[in-house]
């Protein structure tokens, strides 16, 4: 693989400066891109180095605490655009992306790749992060519009709605791969030097688990707040 030079590394730093720029004119923020470019870059450090140590360690407990520890961030993070930000939503989050993501996780790792030791670093902490992030983003999608689609419809109305749009960038994704994009892992190892034929299958498992991850979390969501609008 083609290995990347810090200062050739610096050059993807000018379109973000643009943006970065015409962000803090257009809505006079400057601190939001600011700030996330600094957190992208040293939790990307951290967890670099922090990985290169788990790789080389077989201590499942720590795996454990770390899958743990995703599903407690990711439900944190995805409280951003909601209105009730109380212990409540959390749990119902953390419930969501808990079952949701990890049922498709487990999925992959005992009967797609048939791992033997089933406990492998390198295959378990980044497709559970694939899985959990995008929990995590179609749930903020899909509670942030249901809370305003509930205001002034019923529940069915408001659920059937809500879900359709958290399922947008996936069903989206579906759609344009092949034709407008090579996702990111496909095309990670066809740079790696894999065959294109055997990155497709990878590929397909990794769309149909963030479709199903996704997808799950919300419908558990929908239901766990179902609770709330029973006769």
């Amino acid at each position: 693989m083609q290995l990347i030079s810090i200062s050739s590394l610096l050059y993807m730093f000018i379109p973000v400066i643009i943006v970065g720029f015409v962000y803090f004119v257009w809505t006079k923020n400057f601190k939001e891109i600011g700030l996330a470019t600094f957190r992208m870059i040293l939790q990307l450090l951290i967890i670099g180095y922090f990985l290169t140590y788990i790789f080389h360690n077989d201590n499942s407990l720590v795996g454990f605490i770390i899958l743990f520890f995703m599903v407690s961030v990711s439900s944190f993070i995805a409280l951003r655009n909601v209105e009730n930000k109380g212990l409540s939503t959390y749990i119902k989050f953390f419930i969501s992306i808990a079952i949701g993501g990890s049922f498709n996780l487990i999925l992959v790792l005992f009967f797609v790749l048939n791992l033997d030791p089933i406990y492998q670093p390198r295959f378990i902490i980044p497709l559970a992060g694939m899985i959990y992030a995008n929990s995590m983003n179609a749930l903020s999608l899909g509670a942030e519009r249901f809370e305003n689609e509930i205001k002034t419809k019923n529940y069915v109305t408001a659920r059937a709605i809500s879900f359709k749009a958290s399922l947008i960038p996936q069903v989206n994704a579906f759609l344009a791969v092949g034709l407008v994009s090579l996702p990111g892992m496909m095309t990670g190892q066809i740079l790696s030097g894999v065959n294109p034929i055997i990155a497709v299958r990878y590929q397909i498992v990794v769309m149909a688990m963030v479709l199903g991850s996704a997808g799950m979390s919300v419908m558990i969501y929908l239901y766990l707040q179902g609770k709330n609008y029973e006769n």
